[in-house]
């Protein structure tokens, strides 16, 4: 039997790994949805890639995406120092006390929400809770790329 499917999503790592990513929700994978992720999830580890099948995505998190997704522009990268913003950040702060470290928050918080969106700064629980200034923000790890990417290579792990 000769299938067709192509996966949604294909993502290279810092580490040089594959990460394919399937997105479906739950309610709408049928027998044959069900049999072609597996064929993937099997070809995946034949080649030593990581794969995924990601169900619909929580309103939580996509709410936050579409927030970050506004500073995403390369105008918002000079209102901070990129380094300054990880530094700050590197072991963990809340928002907004991050934000004051690195100057007037109303100046800096659109550079920290582009660093955000951007990967280098990572939010913590974006999946569950709303991102606020309390929310706690630290550096990245070794994986660059948006926001959207950051979550889906949590969830990968």
């Amino acid at each position: 039997m000769r299938r067709r499917h192509v996966p949604d999503y294909f993502a290279r790592l810092a580490d040089g790994s594959g990460l394919v990513v399937d997105v479906r929700a739950d309610d709408r994978i049928g027998q044959s949805d069900a049999a072609a992720f597996e064929v993937t999830r099997r070809a995946c580890e034949q080649v030593g890639w990581r794969f995924r099948r990601i169900g619909a995505v929580g309103a939580t998190l996509l709410a936050n995406l579409r927030w970050l997704a506004g500073y995403r522009h390369p105008r918002h990268a000079g209102l901070i120092d990129r380094r300054a913003a990880r530094e700050v950040f590197g072991a963990g702060l809340p928002l907004l006390e991050g934000a004051r470290r690195l100057g007037d928050p109303v100046r800096v918080l659109p550079g920290v929400y582009h660093w955000l969106w951007g990967g280098d700064l990572l939010a913590a629980d974006v999946e569950r809770a709303p991102l606020s200034l309390v929310t706690t923000v630290t550096t990245a790890g070794s994986v660059p790329g948006p926001a959207a990417v950051q979550c889906l290579v949590r969830w990968s792990r």
